[in-house]
């Protein structure tokens, strides 16, 4: 889907760019709701054939990472001798899991109000398995902070981007005049340099840019430029 793209595209940069610190890693942040495990979002690094096959077996059904982790709120180790009680062995997953360097990992749990399971799950290099869970032990504080913020993030885009899809469905989420205010200052422009191409007052330029902020839910003109361009809201000007 056209919005999945594009809060894939924001999250996988925001997350990319907070993870740095602490290395080289391969990583998969992933949302399921509860209630439907159909419902699936995510954003991850891992191998592109990985991806594509869990995604076309639906294999977060029989994951045992994923059951463990439904039944969690602290993170957790995992290899292909991970099981589900005594009764279940779902190892078999890590069969061809292998093949793409998927062996060892590491995941960090979130539960939220809406009934989604939100992980943040990574792959361990078996040769650097102890120094990596290492850092994962002593930073366990920010990066259970940092699944939250992200987890954060993806839930007021997805509000962002419902409220949007229903003003859209019947007219566009801004008048002329605000999109162009917000196409300009997507280019760069001024509030003055704005006012002299559209023959308005400043003032008239600061009055609609108030409007446009208020209606994207954010705090400040700056925001609101930035997430009429991640969310491709902002239309050229003939």
């Amino acid at each position: 889907m056209k919005k999945e793209f594009h809060l894939g595209a924001i999250l996988k940069e925001y997350l990319k760019t907070a993870l740095e610190e602490f290395g080289d890693l391969t990583w998969a942040y992933v949302v399921l709701h509860k209630k439907n495990m159909s419902n699936i979002f995510h954003v991850t690094n891992y191998p592109d054939e990985w991806v594509r096959h869990y995604q076309d077996n639906s294999l977060q059904y029989t994951d045992p990472v994923v059951i463990t982790a439904l039944n969690r709120l602290t993170p957790f180790s995992w290899d292909e001798k991970i099981k589900i009680g005594k009764d279940f062995d779902l190892s078999e997953i890590f069969l061809k899991a292998k093949k793409h360097g998927v062996i060892n990992g590491y995941t960090f749990v979130l539960h939220d109000y809406k009934n989604n399971l939100a992980t943040l799950s990574f792959i361990i290099d078996p040769e650097k398995k102890d120094q990596i869970e290492k850092c994962f032990t002593e930073n366990k504080g920010k990066i259970d902070l940092l699944l939250a913020m992200v987890h954060e993030k993806y839930l007021a885009l997805m509000l962002l981007s419902d409220e949007v899809d229903k003003t859209n469905a019947n007219s566009n989420l801004f008048t002329e005049r605000e999109n162009e205010i917000l196409y300009w200052a997507s280019i760069g422009k001024t509030y003055p340099e704005i006012g002299i191409i559209l023959g308005l007052k400043t003032t008239t330029v600061k009055f609609h840019m108030t409007n446009i902020v208020k209606k994207l839910g954010v705090t400040n003109a700056r925001h609101a430029v930035r997430l009429g361009v991640e969310l491709q809201l902002v239309k050229p000007v003939n």
